[in-house]
């Protein structure tokens, strides 16, 4: 079918962005049922019923003290229209809530080896503690045949504590548990990591394999279910909303059919996992070059510092220090500071994509088209989902391509509407000072005319060119290469509040942040308008957000 452009298009300029909240379902309540019920159980449902100013100083409490999951029951879905370009710094900031408790991610160790956990182990690790403390003492209740009781005794330090006997063996064990919390040891424990592990991921041109760090673990709430089933003997259970690759693109679980197909990992299920090359250096050599770096992080990195890739002008929290030439191209220059620099995260994540390898020889080449057989309803249950850096935000559950809650106006499959970004006269448009070290002042009227009419003309030449190649028959997808990142588009975003406060704290500045924020402005009205509409669903919350530094829990 050949493309043919809309009649008397004519471009148009707006210097606002849109937001509207289109469905949510988010009260300060939620905050509180999901708290008490790990110390009232079913009874913390009566929460619900109750008036939440009573209890606004527990949310305070979560808040400073950091107790997250509880701001992660609740649900908050944005319309949101603004320039492409925001939209890019958009996609940092995702969060779906899709996956069924048991599904299987696909994790990749620094060898490339393969294995597998279900993302409810995921989410139990990811919120656990590094280290549990082990036993003080080796300790002991045992039957006391003279007496006809039972003993209790403790050894602590090559020392023998005898703690008595008691007439019942929970009596004696009860001793022994009371001896060890007085007298805590300080030996520790290692748990099994979640903060840090890497999945695999598809770059989604090519289709081959990819490592890429987890971000974050969500649980989600409760959402009806959808199985899907292939012919590859694959079975992904999510919600209807889910974004799953097919070879067509993008498509809502919601939408696919039987005989529709879905790109999954190239070896066959049940084969043995496939390997990526090992790296240049052991792993252990790799670890102990990372903790090098970061020990440097302080001192290498100002207060505000720039990336070296994109310029842009970050607090350190938000900066990682880079190896300009790679360890894996030059490991001689692994540890030489001159060879570090700022980086922001999306940047690093990026360059550190293209510098990985693609899967070696016997590794599958690429996802791999896996045929429907059936999608039946499922029930209901919790859903959890994973947030993972760039470039491809994109992951394997049940060995099939997803990805998040992320849903923008496409290119591909409509044309394209001529409205377009021009910075209002509100908007500072000189940059001062060096860099790293810059601040926005506004403009001149001069600077301010030459602006709006440059953009303006250059819009309407980039429109023209896309219009001519839709006339003369060149697909959408090719034809909307020149259109500019300053194009209105939009999408719908979903939330929970946690997820925002994090939003919230990076991409807008205000006067009660404890760390400080730069971001774009145009991103900052998007986030300004988000922040108002939850403001008013979850006041206790907001408060206590503000009053504790903007610092999401």
């Amino acid at each position: 079918m050949t493309d043919t452009p809309a009649e008397s298009a004519k471009p148009s300029f707006r210097s606002d962005v849109t937001v509207e909240l289109v469905k949510c379902s988010a009260a300060d309540s939620d905050v509180l049922w999901a708290a008490r019920v790990s110390t009232a159980g079913e009874q913390s449902l009566e929460e619900l019923q109750k008036d939440p100013e009573r209890s606004k100083g527990l949310i305070n409490f979560l808040m400073r003290d950091r107790h997250g999951s509880p701001f992660e029951h609740n649900s908050m879905t944005f319309f949101v229209s603004a320039p492409i370009f925001v939209f890019r710094e958009f996609m940092r900031h995702r969060v779906g809530w899709c996956l069924a408790g048991d599904t299987e991610i696909t994790l990749v160790g620094e060898s490339g080896k393969l294995r597998r956990r279900t993302i409810k182990e995921l989410h139990q690790l990811w919120n656990a503690p590094a280290e549990e403390p082990l036993p003080a003492s080796a300790a002991g209740v045992t039957w006391h045949p003279g007496a006809g009781k039972w003993a209790a005794q403790v050894r602590r330090q090559d020392t023998d504590h005898y703690l008595g006997l008691y007439d019942s063996r929970e009596a004696a064990e009860s001793v022994v548990a009371d001896f060890r919390e007085e007298q805590p040891g300080t030996r520790l424990r290692s748990l099994e990591p979640a903060r840090g592990s890497h999945v695999r991921c598809h770059d989604e041109e090519t289709l081959l394999p990819h490592r890429t760090p987890i971000t974050d673990v969500m649980e989600s709430g409760v959402k009806a279910m959808l199985s899907i089933t292939t012919e590859g003997g694959r079975v992904l259970r999510c919600s209807a909303d889910h974004a799953i690759l097919t070879p067509d693109g993008w498509r809502k679980a919601g939408e696919l059919a039987a005989g529709d197909a879905v790109l999954a990992e190239g070896a066959a299920p049940g084969s043995s996992p496939a390997r990526a090359p090992a790296p240049a250096a052991p792993p252990g050599l790799h670890r102990g070059i990372d903790v090098w770096t970061a020990l440097q992080r302080e001192r290498l990195i100002g207060e505000t510092d720039s990336c070296h890739l994109c310029e842009r002008v970050l607090p350190r929290a938000s900066l990682s220090l880079d190896h300009v030439i790679p360890v894996a191209a030059d490991l001689g220059r692994a540890l030489d500071e001159s060879n570090l620099a700022p980086v922001c995260e999306e940047c690093h994540a990026a360059k550190s994509a293209r510098e990985q390898p693609p899967a070696g020889p016997g590794a599958p080449a690429a996802a791999v088209p896996d045929r429907i057989v059936s999608v039946t309803e499922d029930g209901e249950e919790m859903t959890y989902d994973l947030s993972v850096a760039g470039p491809w935000h994109n992951f394997l559950a049940g060995g099939i391509v997803v990805h998040n809650s992320y849903n923008e106006e496409s290119g591909r499959y409509r044309e394209l509407q001529p409205v377009f970004y021009v910075p209002g006269e509100d908007r500072k448009l000189v940059q001062q000072g060096r860099p790293g070290k810059y601040v926005f002042v506004d403009g001149t009227a001069e600077q301010q005319a030459l602006a709006g009419s440059v953009m303006e003309e250059s819009y309407r030449q980039a429109y023209e060119a896309y219009q001519e190649m839709l006339a003369a028959g060149v697909a959408r997808e090719v034809a909307r290469s020149v259109l500019p990142v300053g194009l209105f588009s939009s999408m719908y975003a979903t939330c929970n509040a946690r997820s925002l406060m994090h939003f919230l704290g990076l991409r807008t500045q205000h006067e009660q942040a404890a760390v400080p924020s730069f971001p774009q402005r145009e991103i900052e009205m998007v986030g300004e308008l988000m922040e108002a509409e939850w403001a008013k669903l979850m006041p206790l919350t907001y408060a206590a957000f503000n009053a504790n530094g903007r610092v999401a829990p």
